[in-house]
């Protein structure tokens, strides 16, 4: 038997497509290791054993058929195992957004990210942990407890989709989705040395959505390289009839296309040119990253797009989505949810007109300043985290870098920050402390240029191989 625990999604599908590997024994491995460690990092909340059966049975008669030539090819993901983030409805499993609320919650439908991972072969075994309502950065709730960090089980794997990165990183399974509105997939990405990608608007199309013209929040994927996430998005993206935010059919996950960054000029900045506190020790490790960079053939500079207006309108908008979707719950069951979940709501409850008329015309500033940016620069590159991997028992760390952060998203701001820009981004493994926690480096791209995104993150990751450090765990 392979070292299942090892491998990549890549290395995955292609023992999965040559029968080196059935689905049925790469499930079997899948739940082994989920026994082996899931109790040291309490990644997996759910599972759904004898669903996940019959699906791998159904992945293993397409792969022997298209072997025999009998059928057309199996899909790339076909006999993938893999836990889906519990915030993502999933049809016939457990979905329960980390709220007792929701404690026995069973979708009767499914969001369209899983229907299509399961188009594509993908063989859903249950649900990975989330903070309660996927509000925050650190995955902790009432029903399941915390998640850990692989690499150190006393601190933070991040979050929201913190389940998701702890079972990457401890080889329950190569890959998995998640959804990112203020760092929700690059924190645990940057906490667990994965990568977590962040797609452009429209790449994955929400759906069902309940206001499908919400822009903030994104669904995408973690992985342990790169390509990883590419096959992903392969498999998901495209139109829907009932996204109004159609993203352009461009062949941004068709095939890789640089090998190097000769040509490209990147802009660096370590504080976001707002004076945004970053730990001493986070930027030791990533400062030597620009050398890599600078050795692949880009230019790079310090340079930053003005954000000054990034903080409205993240916090606006996210305001009034959190009030959208969740405020008759406040409103009727609000002593039954955690305090910071109601403060999002009641923010979003008592915005004015003219804080939205005010959040819409610094998005158009925002809009105008990266616009800008991107006309002189083709990547911005940040520390993807404030901080390094906090205590778990914390509720958010409390100062970042000796300056106090009183609110859960003061020492947010690396991700959220960006997040307002609304372009996609991306966290990459870029390195390790010296205890030994990894720490990501944030890369940023112009608007659908997805592409040269990832292009850029798999040159780094060739150069540095930092992913390639495994954690000491089971």
């Amino acid at each position: 038997m392979t070292d299942f625990p090892s491998l990549t999604l890549g290395q995955l599908t292609g023992l999965l497509q040559t029968g080196e590997l059935t689905a049925e024994q790469a499930l079997d491995a899948h739940l082994a290791r989920i026994g082996e460690v899931n109790g040291e990092v309490n990644a997996v909340v759910t599972l759904d054993e004898e669903g996940a059966r019959e699906r791998a049975r159904q992945a293993d008669v397409r792969l022997r058929a298209a072997a025999a030539g009998s059928a057309p090819p199996a899909p790339e993901l076909c006999g993938v195992p893999m836990t889906h983030k519990d915030s993502i409805a999933t049809k016939g499993i457990r979905t329960t957004l980390g709220s007792p609320l929701f404690a026995d919650s069973v979708p009767e439908r499914s969001a369209l990210i899983i229907d299509r991972l399961q188009a594509a072969g993908v063989v859903s075994s249950g649900k990975s942990n989330v903070p309660e309502f996927a509000a925050g950065s650190h995955t902790f709730n009432p029903l399941f407890g915390t998640t850990l960090n692989p690499y150190d089980t006393s601190r933070s794997a991040g979050g929201s989709s913190g389940g998701a990165a702890a079972a990457i990183a401890a080889g329950i399974q190569p890959a998995g989705d998640g959804s990112d509105t203020g760092g929700s997939l690059r924190t645990p990405g940057s906490f667990c040395n994965l990568v977590g990608y962040r797609p452009d608007q429209g790449r994955i199309p929400l759906w069902p959505a309940a206001n499908p013209w919400a822009w903030v929040s994104r669904q995408g994927f973690l992985g342990r390289r790169v390509e990883d996430v590419r096959m992903l998005m392969r498999a998901v993206t495209g139109p829907h009839p009932q996204s109004p935010h159609p993203a352009p059919e461009d062949g941004a996950y068709a095939q890789r296309r640089r090998r190097d960054l000769t040509g490209l000029r990147v802009g660096w900045t370590a504080d976001f040119g707002l004076g945004v506190p970053v730990e001493a020790e986070v930027l030791r490790v990533l400062e030597p990253q620009l050398e890599v960079l600078a050795a692949l053939g880009a230019e790079v500079v310090e340079a930053t797009p003005d954000l000054r207006d990034a903080d409205e309108v993240f916090l606006t908008t996210r305001a009034y989505d959190f009030a959208a979707s969740y405020g008759e719950l406040v409103r009727t069951r609000g002593d039954e949810i955690k305090a910071t979940m109601r403060e999002n709501v009641e923010h979003g409850l008592r915005l004015t007109v003219d804080d939205l008329f005010s959040a819409g015309a610094a998005r158009a500033r925002l809009r105008r300043a990266t616009t800008a940016f991107f006309s002189e620069c083709d990547l911005l590159v940040t520390p993807a985290v404030q901080v390094l991997p906090f205590a778990a028992e914390l509720e958010f760390p409390t100062s970042v870098a000796g300056t106090a952060t009183p609110h859960y998203l003061d020492w947010m701001r690396a991700a959220t920050l960006i997040s307002a820009t609304g372009l996609p981004c991306l966290s990459v493994p870029g390195g390790f402390s010296s205890t030994g926690l990894p720490v990501g480096l944030q890369m940023v791209a112009p608007e659908f240029r997805d592409g040269l995104l990832l292009d850029a993150a798999e040159c780094f990751e060739d150069a540095t191989g930092h992913w390639q450090r495994r954690p000491d765990l089971g």
